[in-house]
This record gives C-alpha cells, structure tokens and sequence, in this order.
C-alpha cells in the first residue's frame, strides 16, 4: 500500500533484478560504467589494525536501542577477523566474494572446485605462502588466526569457513557482506558509497600489478584468464577507473626531487621506479 513499507526493499529479488536490468539498459544506451573502486594496501592496513584493536571478549545479541547508541558495536573481534580473511582471500586470489563465500573448511588443502570461469572444476591451485613483512597482507596468517579462532568456538571445523553473520560475533553470507564491508570502512572514517562487493578482486589486480610488480601475463594466470584472451579489455578495466584512489599526487608524476617511498622488503630500493 502506498505509504507503507514493510523489510527491507534492497533484499528483494524483484528489485534487485530490476536494478540488474536496468543497468544493462543503460549501458547499452552509452552511459559510462562505474566501477567499483579497488580496494588499496593502506586500506586493508587499517582494516587490519582496527580489528586487532577491537576487544576480545565476545559480544552477544545487543537490543536496537543499545546498537543506535553504539554503532561501532556492529562486529565483535571474531567477526572482524572472519571479515578481514575474507578480504584479503578475495583480494589475492582476484575471486569474487561469492565465490570466497562457498569455500568449506575441506576445500583448504584442495583444488577450488568451482568458478565462473570453471564450471566444472579444474581449477588451479592457489599455493599461499607467509609474508612476515607485510602482515597486513598475509594470507596465510590470517587463515591460520581464523582457523584457531574457529576451532576454540566449534571444536570440529567442517562446512562453509565464512558462516552465517547471527548477532554481531557470528558470521556472514553474501546478503549480508556489502553491509559488513560499509560498516567496516566506518569504523575507520572511510566513505564506503564508493566500494562494492567486487572492490577486492579489482584491488587485488592493481596491489599484484603496482606492489608486487607482476606482469598482466602473471596476473592473468594467476586468476585464471590466461586460457584464452577473447576479451583483453577486462584486465584493463581491473587495473584503470578514474573511481579509484590516485596512487600519487599528479605534481610528482616528473618531480625528481620528491621524496622516496618504503624500501623494498627485497632489495632496500627506496625510489619509485623500484
């Protein structure tokens, strides 16, 4: 009935497949796409710091009331270590956070069993190693927090690693993970209208690219893109978006006297052709 509103219209399917259609309407029409911006290394940096700054004791279910006096009571610690594994398995192995979320405790030590791109298995294996100099960006380190995490609250591990969000020390699904995410850059006073559920896989691509320093040819293979090259513009539209963060102010780009950059953990090289 006009004027009344009941639950919550971005969750109907209705709607959502409204929106789907008219954003292809749109684009066949000219309109720019906007992408979602990618997420950057100094971003999950605080993410990162933030969660290892929230209490440990576990929160249980808290009344609405208590939760508009204390937005920031949205997550408890397990949470946001579940949250923050998310991001960065999405981020490094450039998957899409659907696909992070069918993952089961089983599928660590195998072959990921299912992709867009691979529907019937088949998939290359993601072998992760430790990165003690950037440990805000260690995969395996947040795995094995989480793993231990986990296995204190539920003994036997077994099913989806990244579980139903109950409460706010319990886990997510996908109708609720951009909503975590929004909440999570609020917790660190940044904007979140800008990102989206694809913000990691597209940050993954640039952190590889401008960080790591590897090839489109590695982070095609890495992804899985390398089996054919039918539509090389994708990996551009990762890596460029006038929506992301600049990575350097424009008045530098020629400055040879500007200041240099973090070494190198590799070869000490502080400059920014490095």
């Amino acid at each position: 009935m006009p004027g009344i509103f009941i639950g919550n219209p971005s969750l109907s399917v209705t709607i959502s497949q409204y929106m789907v259609s008219l954003r292809r309407r749109k684009i066949r029409a000219g309109e720019a796409v906007m992408s979602a911006r990618a997420m950057d290394e100094p971003t999950m940096k605080r993410l990162w710091e933030f969660a290892w700054s929230t209490d440990r004791k576990e929160i249980g279910p808290i009344s609405r009331k208590r939760k508009a006096e204390n937005p920031s009571e949205w997550a408890g610690f397990l949470l946001r270590e579940m949250l923050y594994l998310l991001y960065l398995l999405s981020m490094l192995c450039l998957l899409r956070y659907d696909e992070a979320l069918r993952i089961t405790w089983a599928d660590v030590t195998l072959e990921l069993p299912f992709r867009k791109t691979h529907q019937y298995g088949g998939i290359a294996p993601f072998y992760i190693y430790a990165d003690p100099d950037r440990p805000w960006m260690c995969l395996l380190r947040a795995f094995a927090i989480w793993w231990l995490l986990a296995h204190e609250r539920h003994r036997e591990l077994n099913g989806f690693i990244f579980r139903k969000k109950i409460g706010v020390d319990s886990i997510s699904t996908s109708d609720s993970f951009l909503e975590c995410f929004r909440n999570n850059l609020l917790d660190i006073n940044v904007d979140p209208r800008p990102y989206g559920t694809h913000s990691f896989r597209r940050g993954g691509c640039q952190f590889l690219h401008t960080v790591r320093g590897w090839s489109f040819r590695k982070i095609c293979d890495w992804g899985g893109w390398a089996e054919n090259f039918d539509n090389p513009g994708t990996i551009f539209k990762y890596l460029l978006s006038w929506n992301d963060n600049p990575a350097e102010a424009r008045e530098h780009y020629m400055n040879p006297n500007r200041p240099g950059c973090d070494p190198c953990y590799s070869c000490g090289r502080t400059c920014h052709c490095g």
